[in-house]
């Protein structure tokens, strides 16, 4: 099971576990390598002004100073120029394609995985410092609607080759739900997206109120929004209803055939792993078309483990437009459902195969000759370090989880035992290899 450390939100793996991360990550890795997408890294800090650019969430960053510091007032509003840790990767994406624009082929297609860092409540699925891996593609000046479709077909494989319990990408957008709520007018709707976003978490009756108490919606007005978020469709058939409801917009038409495409698509390409569900916000101001949230089938308590969408002007640079689609998985959030649900084991602790044992001190120089010849074939080798009794160091390699122990004879034969079964055999340092279950460590599904 997953420990936290003893510094509450900062969660660190034990061996195993860390395994079962690096699977997914490698996971994600070749998907998205797959696909072209190409690896970038950006630095851990921002300016309080880059951060704080689009959407607030100044309580939930993690500002930067020396121990020492500069006079000034703590207490006062944040230095825009002051330092501060990034709490996700798209807004030091925006900030790092704007700067590298003369020097990237456009549309960019990259992939980032990363550590974040987030001021938040620690819980299950929810942690200070934790770990993103992100996929976008940008354009210059324009980007093609089809990207959407792209983003989230990537994202459903990707999803779909870890070791975790069935999925659901729900799709909303922007533009969709932005029209609609000024065609029943209501103008504020960036507070509106503020206050659906919140359905799930305090229920119809008291987003209905905060509609009418904040944003000075009618008794009507609210049901017509709550009526549009209720709609839920695994196809296309969410058009007719979103039209039912009798509601005239240009930007209305314009998301519902946006979103329509994604959908179409999808059930096509990825069926059974996209929905529309037109309760999706996203809290961030910055998305202004396809809004994206996923879920486990079965642990929707956990929150959403994969999340994005389209930003038409996060990153400009004077009239130089950039806009983008992304998609971002909480890779913390998954491994630590992954550990706790015990959904996922590796084959064993430590990447070692072979133990090479000693049968006297002086055999040490032999053995790491064996260990080389073994590691130069791709076999992860450790090497005994004293001549203890051969019990003793196969008792050693069973607690590390080693599964093969390699003895040598005092006249060089070579003999490769595996500890799990018992069965012992000859073998030679140039030509043997265990099975290929046991060459390297194998996470599997145990759920």
């Amino acid at each position: 099971m997953a420990r936290n450390a003893s510094l509450s939100g900062f969660p660190e793996w034990l061996p195993e576990e860390r395994l079962v991360e690096l699977h997914v990550l490698d996971t994600l890795r070749r998907v998205f390598e797959l696909h072209g997408f190409s690896s970038i890294e950006t630095r851990a800090v921002e300016t309080v002004g880059q951060l704080l650019r689009k959407g607030e969430i100044d309580k939930e960053v993690y500002g930067l100073s020396r121990l020492q510091d500069d006079e000034g007032d703590a207490k006062g509003k944040a230095d825009p120029q002051a330092l501060a840790l990034h709490f996700d990767l798209t807004v030091p994406f925006a900030r790092y394609v704007v700067e590298n624009a003369g020097h990237l082929a456009f549309p960019f297609r990259r992939y980032q995985i990363q550590k974040v860092w987030r001021g938040e409540r620690p819980q299950e699925g929810r942690a200070r410092e934790f770990t993103q891996a992100d996929i976008d593609v940008v354009g210059d000046g324009e980007l093609p609607f089809r990207y959407d479709v792209e983003i989230a077909l990537v994202i459903a494989e990707a999803l779909s080759a870890l070791p975790i319990p069935d999925f659901r990408l729900r799709i909303n957008n922007r533009k969709l739900a932005e029209g609609f709520y000024r065609g029943i007018g209501l103008d504020d709707t960036a507070g509106v997206l503020r206050s659906i976003d919140k359905l799930e978490k305090i229920g119809a009756d008291k987003v209905a109120g905060l509609l009418q108490s904040e944003l000075g919606a009618t008794e009507g007005q609210a049901r017509k929004a709550l009526q549009l978020a209720g709609i839920r469709t695994e196809d296309t058939s969410f058009v007719a209803q979103v039209k039912a409801l009798g509601v005239s917009n240009e930007l209305l038409d314009e998301g519902l055939s946006e979103l329509e495409q994604v959908i179409e698509a999808a059930v096509q390409r990825a069926p059974g792993k996209v929905v529309a569900d037109l309760s999706i916000a996203r809290g961030l101001d910055y998305y202004t078309g396809t809004v994206v949230e996923t879920v486990l089938v079965g642990h929707e308590q956990l929150g959403s483990i994969c999340s994005g969408g389209r930003y038409d002007a996060l990153a400009s640079k004077g009239n130089r437009k950039f806009p983008g689609v992304g998609l971002s998985i909480g890779v913390t959030r998954l491994v630590s459902r992954i550990l706790s649900q015990d959904l996922a084991k590796a084959s064993r602790s430590v990447p070692t195969a072979v133990l090479v044992a000693l049968s006297h001190d002086d055999s040490w120089g032999a053995a790491q000759d064996v260990a080389a010849q073994l590691r130069s074939r791709g076999i992860a080798t450790e090497v005994a370090a004293k001549a203890d009794k051969f019990g003793k160091q196969i008792k050693f390699a069973d607690r590390r989880g080693i599964p093969f122990v390699w003895f040598t004879d005092d006249d060089g034969a070579h003999q490769v035992k595996d500890i799990r079964t018992g069965e012992q055999v000859p073998a030679e340092p140039g030509t043997w290899a265990p099975p290929a279950a046991d060459l390297s460590v194998q996470v599997s599904t145990t759920a």
